[in-house]
């Protein structure tokens, strides 16, 4: 395969093992929302970028498999930039604290945050991502930018962490993030992702998009309970699954794998018994083995995420997940 990717200026970038070829006419296009009623979602399900999305949450997926947060792996230069970034976008909280307000939720300085977010996101992925890709990053920013949440309702889901999953695959594409990085971006770059939007829900008090989380395995989240389970598939130290449920092994494991760091959330945000509040996490803990919960996952996740219109209708497509029908015809 040819191993050099052409921007859309004709320049061409080494991307070895990326497996990405842009075309020499490649034009970048800022991405727009595509699913507009319940028919569309046919469409979306046979679409190139539905196909990108799952093999991309299967590759990393497979990349995670049996290691730990701690495990010695590559981490690239483009994968340190990435991390500063984030280090940047989570120090503004800092200079927008919660303001007082009558209401429990929806704190109001969480629209200033996002305001200013907005306003240096071009600057700050042109600091991040390499000069020769500099033209794709008004597609690119539209994917970073809807990653933290709606400024309108204050609140954060599956859609929100959709689109940053969408935005590191994007990365991929264009040649920033390679085969090399596939475990430094799950262990290193999507978890500094969810402890910022942590951060975010807990000082602004962000409510859960949907139906109260509805379509999740806690109020916010699902892809950390996917690449989290993948992570302890033969390892012995959290087995059977139903360990996962022990205060000792929480407190014990929550900084080596991404599921139990979840939980751990989970009993510092919730009061009451496990199983009333997180129910479906309560089931998962039945099941025998770590490799069928993450297949299970997966199926759960393409069934009450991907499958789900009130999430879909906000997903948005560019140049570099289409719209349009995979595979292509020629």
């Amino acid at each position: 395969m040819n191993t050099d990717t052409v921007i859309g200026d004709g320049s061409k970038q080494d991307v070895k093992d990326s497996g990405v070829v842009l075309a020499a006419n490649h034009r970048f296009v800022e991405p727009v929302k595509a699913v507009k009623n319940i028919t569309d979602m046919a469409i979306w399900e046979k679409s190139e970028a539905y196909m990108e999305y799952t093999g991309f949450i299967a590759t990393l997926n497979e990349a995670v498999k049996s290691k730990p947060l701690s495990v010695d792996c590559k981490i690239s230069d483009n994968v340190k930039k990435i991390l500063t970034m984030l280090e940047k976008i989570e120090k503004l909280i800092d200079e927008y604290p919660p303001i007082e307000q009558p209401q429990r939720f929806g704190n109001a300085a969480f629209r200033e945050w996002f305001g200013k977010l907005k306003s240096i996101s071009t600057q700050l992925l042109a600091e991040a991502l390499d000069d020769s890709v500099h033209l794709a990053i008004p597609e690119v920013k539209v994917y970073l930018e809807e990653s933290f949440g709606n400024a309108t309702r204050i609140d954060y889901g599956t859609g929100h962490e959709m689109s940053f999953i969408m935005f590191l695959c994007c990365i991929y594409k264009i040649g920033c993030l390679k085969q090399e990085d596939n475990v430094a971006t799950v262990l290193f770059i999507f978890n500094k992702y969810i402890n910022l939007v942590r951060t975010l829900q807990k000082t602004y008090r962000m409510e859960p998009a949907g139906s109260h989380g509805v379509w999740s395995l806690d109020d916010y989240q699902f892809v950390p309970f996917i690449w989290g389970s993948s992570q302890l598939i033969d390892q012995p130290k959290i087995y059977p699954p139903g360990k996962f449920l022990e205060e000792e092994v929480i407190a014990k494991y929550a900084d080596e794998y991404l599921f139990i760091s979840c939980i751990k959330h989970i009993n510092e945000v919730k009061t009451g018994p496990f199983a009333e509040h997180s129910n479906q996490l309560w089931s998962i803990s039945a099941v025998g083995s770590w490799t069928k919960i993450n297949q299970g996952l997966i199926k759960m996740y393409k069934k009450e995420v991907l499958g789900k219109f009130p999430v879909i209708q906000h997903v948005m497509f560019g140049s570099l997940l289409p719209i349009r029908r995979f595979p292509l015809t020629h």
